[in-house]
């Protein structure tokens, strides 16, 4: 059987001739960014960001779950337990966009029949869809924000990509949870 990944592992052999590991450590963005899993957005190439700058966490919307939830208290553990000496250890970016995938969960016939395919209730579907991203990112900064899981040393911003243009727009400042 051939395997789609066949060319790409080629151009990981020439990712690999020049490429230099970056240690484990403090990430230089001090930026945690959670988006869509829509292979219309590369948050690198989009945002200019570079091997070892900041991890990105993708799911299906970029909605934050409890997982990601789960995630981000986890390496602002780490980030404390490692470079605790200061009061801010990095920004959470939640990174929603328009025309995303997520925006057929509300058609109930559809919903139910995602439901159905994937195992997951139909509640958990309906609560996941985009149809504005600038709502649903909202949303997803305030459930961060208000998360007894959160340090105090990590703030939160919410941001829209236009699939269109490219451009982001910022929807939320960064600010800290209470």
């Amino acid at each position: 059987m051939i395997t789609k990944m066949a060319p790409l592992l080629q151009q990981n052999e020439k990712f690999a001739l020049d490429y230099t590991a970056v240690p484990l450590g403090r990430f230089e963005a001090q930026l945690l960014l959670v988006t869509c899993l829509d292979h219309r957005i590369d948050p690198a190439k989009a945002l200019g960001l570079q091997l070892g700058d900041a991890p990105v966490i993708r799911n299906a919307g970029g909605r934050i779950t409890q997982p990601v939830v789960d995630d981000i208290a986890f390496l602002a553990f780490l980030a404390e337990q490692f470079f605790g000496e200061s009061d801010f250890l990095f920004e959470v970016a939640v990174l929603h966009h328009n025309q995303c995938g997520t925006g057929f969960l509300v058609d109930a016939d559809f919903r139910r029949l995602a439901a159905g395919a994937i195992g997951v209730p139909e509640e958990t579907l309906a609560a996941s869809a985009v149809v504005d991203p600038a709502v649903t990112v909202q949303e997803d900064v305030e459930r961060l924000l208000n998360s007894p899981l959160i340090s105090p040393k990590v703030s939160v911003s919410g941001h829209v990509y236009d699939v269109e243009t490219g451009l982001v727009k910022t929807v939320i400042d960064a600010r800290r949870p209470a």
